[in-house]
C-alpha cells in the first residue's frame, strides 16, 4: 500500500457516531450563519433609518435574543418528534421480534441480501446478528435508527441557541462599535467575510466545491441588507 493510500485509509471517517457528529456541526454552522444573515439585515435595516447607537443596539439585542430563542425551541419542537418516532419505530421492531422472531430473522436476511452478499452469507449474518443483539440488528439495518443515539431535543436546542447567539453577535457589534461614520461599512464587509466562511465550511462538511457556496452565501447576505437597508431609508425619510 503506497504512502497516499496508507494516509487516505487512516483519514477515512470511522466510528458509529461520525454521522451525527457531523450532523451536530452542520447545524451549529448553519445556525450560526442564520444568526449572521437575520441580525444583520436587522441592524442594516435599521441604520438606514437613524444612526443613534441606542437604537441601534436595541434592536439588535431583540433581534439576537427573539431568534436564538426562536431556533432553539423550533429545533426543539422538532427533534423531540424525531425522538418520539424513532422511539415508536422502536417499539414496533421489538414486539414484533418478540411475536415473530422467524419472519423477522427472514426480513433481515433479505435486507443484507438486498444489500450485495449472497443469499447464504446473508442468513448467516442475519443468524449471527440475532444472536448477538436482534433489536439493534434490525435498528440499524431496517430502520437505520442507532438506539444508543437517539437524537437529544436538549442537544438540538442548545446548540441552535448558542449557535444563532453567536452569529449574531458579529453584526451587532460591527454596528455599534465602530464610529458613525464608518459603522456600516464595517458592517457589511464583517458580515461577508463571516458568510464567505461559514459558505465555505459547510460545502467543506458536505465535501462539495466551496465556490457555489461562498458565493451563494454572500450574495443572500448582501441582498438581505440592501433591501432591509432600502427598507429603512425610506422608512426613516418618510419620518415613520
Amino acid at each position: 500500500m503506497s504512502d497516499q493510500t496508507s494516509q487516505q485509509a487512516h483519514d477515512e471517517p470511522h466510528g458509529g457516531g461520525l454521522g451525527t457528529r457531523l450532523n451536530w456541526l452542520r447545524a451549529a454552522v448553519l445556525g450560526a450563519n442564520d444568526g449572521v444573515v437575520s441580525t444583520a439585515g436587522l441592524v442594516v435595516g435599521v441604520a438606514g433609518a437613524t444612526d443613534a447607537r441606542g437604537t441601534l443596539l436595541t434592536a439588535g439585542l431583540a433581534g439576537l435574543l427573539a431568534g436564538s430563542m426562536s431556533m432553539a425551541a423550533g429545533e426543539y419542537v422538532s427533534v423531540s418528534t424525531q425522538r418520539d418516532s424513532e422511539k415508536a419505530a422502536l417499539a414496533v421492531e421489538r414486539r414484533e421480534l418478540r411475536e415473530q422472531p422467524q419472519a423477522e430473522l427472514d426480513e433481515l436476511t433479505q435486507l443484507l441480501a438486498e444489500r450485495g452478499l449472497s443469499r447464504d452469507v446473508a442468513r448467516e449474518a442475519a443468524e449471527q446478528l440475532t444472536e448477538r443483539d436482534a433489536l439493534r440488528a434490525h435498528a440499524r439495518v431496517e430502520l437505520g435508527i442507532d438506539p444508543d443515539e437517539l437524537t437529544n431535543p436538549w442537544h438540538a436546542a442548545g446548540v441552535s441557541f448558542l449557535a444563532f447567539t453567536a452569529g449574531a453577535l458579529l453584526p451587532l457589534l460591527a454596528i455599534v462599535l465602530p464610529p458613525s461614520s464608518v459603522r456600516l461599512y464595517v458592517t457589511v464587509l464583517s458580515v461577508l467575510a463571516a458568510l464567505a466562511l461559514t459558505g465555505w465550511w459547510s460545502a467543506r462538511l458536505g465535501a462539495a466545491k466551496p465556490g457555489p457556496a461562498v458565493l451563494r452565501n454572500t450574495a443572500g447576505g448582501a441582498l438581505a441588507m440592501a433591501v432591509t437597508y432600502a427598507a429603512g431609508t425610506l422608512l426613516g425619510a418618510a419620518g415613520v
